[in-house]
């Protein structure tokens, strides 16, 4: 690999093929979970993957048997707490959004186990997203006591129906694999013991098919995604805006605790 990659420590990378760069997700005993590091590091990985001459295609995918579990709960206690951090990571998730969106180069991403945070964003987003039948996919968003920001707003609607995206995003329901393909939220599902090797496969096709024509059709389709970036900058501000109140507390104190949260039923809103 080459220097460009030597300086991450939460993503792995090798080279399964020529030209196919594989990104692995790796907190280990955290199923993956985005801690402040991992955060950063998705957002600015798309830029190395944009710049690399050697690479034409990338996969993400999580180490063990996660593929990401969300956010880490001690940069989560940071953000109620401290608005530098709010203002870092929140620049952060606006990065990793527009970063995997403006990216020239396909993506493909492997979803087994949980599905959840930050590495959800990127594999939803991926151009080509398989999931494993039996794959979680969970926005937690509203569980944690703040509005489903991220990618959700924007790319939930568009794969999967207005009243799918609010009967997940609202009561966080997980998703399987299965139910996933099937509502159109990812490309496809495999069995797990086929995941891996049906990512690489279709990540050969890609990186062996006519390079300036596919990246020109993803520009193309993403303005989907572009036009929606109002949308999106919305649904993040109001995320962030949710980690000053007290659900937020409420919800992260209640995960820690491992019990359902007594959220104040009342609300000025």
């Amino acid at each position: 690999m080459t220097d460009r990659y030597a300086a991450y420590e939460r993503l792995k990378f090798d080279k399964p093929e020529a030209r196919i760069l594989r990104i692995t997700m790796d907190s280990p005993g955290r199923l993956n979970a985005a801690d402040e590091t991992m955060h950063d590091e998705l957002g600015r990985i798309w830029k190395e993957v944009e710049n690399d001459p050697d690479v034409s295609v990338a996969i993400l995918r999580g180490a063990g048997d996660a593929f990401s579990a969300g956010g880490d709960f001690d940069m989560i206690d940071k953000m109620i707490d401290n608005f530098e951090t709010r203002a870092r990571v929140w620049k952060e998730a606006r990065d990793l959004v527009y970063n995997v969106i403006n990216c020239s180069k396909p993506i493909v991403s492997a979803m087994h186990g949980p599905a959840v945070g930050a590495g959800l964003v990127a594999g939803l987003l991926a151009d080509i997203s398989i999931a494993a039948k039996d794959a979680r996919i969970i926005d937690g968003h509203t569980r944690l006591g703040v509005a489903a920001g991220d990618h959700a707003a924007i790319v939930w609607p568009l794969l999967c129906g207005m009243a799918k995206a609010k009967y997940y995003l609202l009561l966080c329901e997980p998703v399987s694999g299965e139910e996933a393909e099937r509502i159109g939220l990812v490309s496809m599902c495999v069995d797990e013991s086929k995941l891996q090797d049906t990512a690489v496969r279709i990540a050969q096709k890609l990186a062996r098919g006519a390079p300036s024509a596919i990246r020109f059709t993803k520009y193309a389709l993403n303005n989907w995604l572009r036009m929606a970036g109002p949308t999106f900058d919305n649904s993040l501000a109001l995320e962030f805006l949710g980690f000053t109140s007290p659900e937020a507390e409420e919800g992260l104190a209640s995960l820690r605790e491992k019990r359902h949260p007594n959220f104040d039923p009342n609300s000025n809103l």
